[in-house]
């Protein structure tokens, strides 16, 4: 698989990531575009990986600069979870362990394939702090190995202006579940 985009491509993206960043000022409070820009451009690899979020409906904006990594860090902000990132069990083993109506993919490969992490619980709940998010739908999280052992997973979704985590056996996946990740640029 290609991981490079045309120099058009970089272009689109970098256009509308600049629209949904002036859009929304209160999600990165001191944090300047021009820097933003320059990080971009210089990791072509990660914009490709933006770009898949992008492309999966995941609207991604900058949410956190981490001071120690010089990092920038990205959060899919759609207001529901990922149009084209729904309908998936847990992880390839939860994939696997389906005989019957498998989903096309699982969070954890898909997340992989893009380049991007699933979001944790804790990161869920930063998210839910500079917006309303999942008011409809909910997203797998990164679950803990002693849960995921048992052959349960984590989801979170935002109702009663609270965070709901709540568990399901790994292999399920619902039209309203999907996943979000983040990126560090």
């Amino acid at each position: 698989m290609k991981r490079e985009l045309s120099s058009k491509q970089v272009d689109e993206l970098l256009n509308t990531l600049k629209t949904r960043f002036e859009k929304n000022e209160n999600r990165h409070k001191g944090i300047d575009w021009i820097d933003v820009h320059a990080k971009l451009k210089a990791n072509g690899k990660k914009m490709w990986s933006l770009n898949e979020m992008e492309k999966t409906g995941g609207e991604p904006d900058v949410v956190f600069f981490d001071k120690k990594a010089h990092e920038y860090i990205f959060y899919d902000c759609s207001p529901e979870s990922p149009q084209g990132r729904r309908s998936f069990c847990y992880d390839h083993d939860a994939l696997e362990s389906r005989k019957e109506n498998k989903p096309k993919n699982s969070a954890v490969n898909m997340a992989e394939e893009m380049g991007i992490e699933l979001l944790t619980e804790q990161e869920y709940r930063e998210l839910q702090k500079i917006g309303k998010f999942d008011l409809k739908t909910s997203s797998w999280v990164k679950t803990p190995s002693e849960i995921r052992k048992l052959k349960g997973a984590i989801f979170c979704d935002f109702r009663y202006n609270t965070v709901f985590v709540y568990h399901n056996g790994a292999e399920s996946y619902y039209a309203a579940r999907g996943f979000r990740g983040s990126l560090r640029v």
